[in-house]
């Protein structure tokens, strides 16, 4: 008995001595991430570096463990146009430079980007951009800037864009495992994939349409900024002739090959300073601590809610749009007597189809009492288009990849994997002819494979009903539209699917024209509530773990362990863009 209360006593002490650990390691990471928001003190004659090298996203994401577990933040777009504002505004910032590298974000969002530099600009200040080796992306990007810097053994990538798509039919052919698909439009593309081992003629049509829209767009900007003809820019391009720094800089690419001492010392001019002495740059991350106090004391708002991410039943998470969690935000920004107006800020290739209705009837409900103005951003396709549609007006960026209207199921029938594979069987006992309907471990008989594509019809003639009614055309116009194509914001604009082309400020001006409200008289409300410090904490702990291990154990693969991981979550029938559509 003795011995018994002795290990009693030793396990209450080893928890009580654990616990007390983890108290001390909590308060550790809040007293340490309290020291990092302390206010920042920007010096004279300092310049702002963005760098850019975290992913760009709606709305920053900071993860409290990064610092101690090397788990990814992002970088919202909201605050770093507020930065580059606040930055033109700030006498002690003399310029911006840009140290770039591959820049991880979608062509809408670095157009909204480049034109927060461009006015930057127009307040008489510098911009200079440094890389080392620049992607197409991070390139168009930097040929806003007054100089730009290449190191002379980097490369520079201009060769125009392009789409890859991973497609698992023999994978699945492989495993024993039976794509069963039901789909509305020749152009649904997002389900190929699961049935087809590359692109159908229809698929190859679309991306061929709205990646040369995109490109045309992108190269029209860069001539721009470069001053070089549009149709040279496209020689250029499509002959492939840059093949290293020499090549950009005889081409006009770039103004300069240089090292990023040599770019620092340019920059080192322009202020005045001398070449030993230390250059005062300032990290986005610490100017964002500065002090920035807004003025603006109106008690008028515009609710901006940010719809970034996979649509999905439910509260959903950080990167994505749960239904209850958005249909409770439109809902409060409704009935909320400060707001005015509504902007619907969407960057979604979609998802459930009952989670976009759920969401859709929010926003028409809104639109009976106030204004609601749709901002489109990478991409609003599908499910993104159909929580867009009913707002009373759509701006889209020329590059925003929208469209897809379209429905799509897929039931995987896994029982020849099971069998086959794993020697595993099943048998079942059921109240009724359907009781089991759906099932992944047995084929669809012919009349349940009826009842399910006579589901997604439905569907997608409630989609197109309401579209139609939302772009005040008839549904055999609609229609025609329609069939899954998915297309660039102009092509979508020369449709009828979309009323501007333009940025997310160009949305705001709508919603304050209508709302009859002054520039200065109302003051910006996000939507829905981000999560504070603490909750994020807490909830990162076992997720951040998690994420590491399977990211370490899987390396290049985990990609194709992402999509696995959406496919598995997709329940009920999708309106989902192209699945994986990386535009590079």
């Amino acid at each position: 008995m003795r011995q018994f209360f002795k290990y009693v006593l030793a396990t209450l002490t080893g928890l009580v001595l654990f616990a007390l650990v983890g108290v001390v390691l909590l308060i550790g990471f809040i007293v340490a991430a309290a020291s990092t928001d302390k206010d920042v003190t920007v010096a004279d004659n300092s310049v702002l570096e963005l760098k850019l090298d975290k992913p760009v996203a709606e709305r920053g994401f900071e993860n409290p463990l990064s610092a101690f577990a090397g788990g990814e933040n992002t970088v919202g777009l909201d605050e770093l146009k507020a930065a580059i504002r606040r930055a033109k505004k700030d006498d002690d910032i003399k310029g911006i430079f840009l140290n770039l590298e591959m820049v991880q974000g979608g062509m809408a969002t670095l157009e909204e980007i480049r034109h927060e530099l461009t006015d930057f600009k127009k307040g008489g200040k510098f911009v200079v951009s440094y890389t080392d080796a620049q992607s197409e992306k991070s390139y168009y990007l930097a040929s806003v800037a007054d100089k730009l810097y290449l190191n002379p053994q980097g490369t520079l990538e201009f060769n125009g864009l392009s789409s890859e798509t991973m497609y698992y039919k023999n994978l699945f052919d492989k495993l024993g495992v039976q794509a069963q698909i039901f789909r509305v439009g020749s152009f649904k593309s997002a389900v190929e994939p699961f049935f087809r081992t590359n692109m159908s003629d229809s698929a190859r049509l679309q991306t061929s349409s709205f990646l040369n829209s995109m490109n045309d767009a992108m190269l029209a900007e860069v001539a721009k900024a470069r001053k070089i003809a549009p149709a040279r820019l496209r020689v250029i391009s499509d002959s492939m002739l840059v093949h290293n720094a020499d090549d950009a800089k005889r081409l006009g690419l770039v103004t300069d090959l240089g090292y990023y001492d040599q770019a620092t010392d340019y920059i080192k001019g322009k202020l005045g300073v001398e070449k030993d002495e230390k250059l005062s740059l300032i990290t986005l991350s610490d100017y964002l601590k500065g002090d920035d106090k807004d003025d603006n004391t109106s008690g008028n708002r515009i609710a901006v809610v940010y719809a970034d991410g996979d649509i999905v039943m439910g509260r959903g998470g950080n990167e994505s749009i749960g239904s209850t969690r958005f249909a409770e935000a439109i809902r409060k920004a409704r009935l909320d007597k400060k707001v005015k107006a509504v902007v619907l800020r969407v960057n979604s290739p979609g998802g459930s189809s009952l989670a976009s209705d759920i969401i859709y009837r929010e926003v028409m409900l809104t639109r009976k009492v106030k204004p609601v103005i749709a901002s489109m951003s990478d991409v609003a396709a599908s499910g993104g288009y159909f929580i867009a549609m009913g707002c009373d007006t759509i701006v889209a960026h020329p590059t925003t990849i929208t469209g897809s209207i379209g429905v799509f199921g897929v039931l995987p029938n896994i029982a020849p994997f099971l069998s086959d594979k794993l020697g595993i069987t099943t048998d079942r006992v059921t109240t009724g002819k359907f009781s089991d309907f759906p099932t992944v471990t047995r084929a669809l008989t012919p009349f349940e494979q009826q009842q399910f594509q006579q589901e997604v019809n439905r569907i997608y003639a409630d989609f197109t009903t309401k579209a139609a009614a939302g772009r005040k055309m008839p549904v055999e116009r609609l229609r025609r539209l329609a069939s899954g194509r998915v297309w660039s914001g102009v092509e979508a604009k020369q449709r009828g699917l979309v009323d501007v082309l333009g940025s997310f400020d160009d949305a705001l001006r709508i919603a304050a024209r209508r709302a009859n409200l002054k520039e200065g008289d109302y003051r910006i409300q996000k939507l829905p509530r981000q999560k504070t410090f603490a909750e994020n904490l807490f909830s990162s702990f076992n997720e951040e773990a998690r994420l590491r291990l399977v990211k370490s154990e899987m390396g290049p693969l985990y990609p194709m362990f992402e999509q696995y991981q959406k496919l598995s979550q997709m329940k009920g029938v999708q309106m989902r863009a192209p699945f994986v559509l990386d535009v590079q």
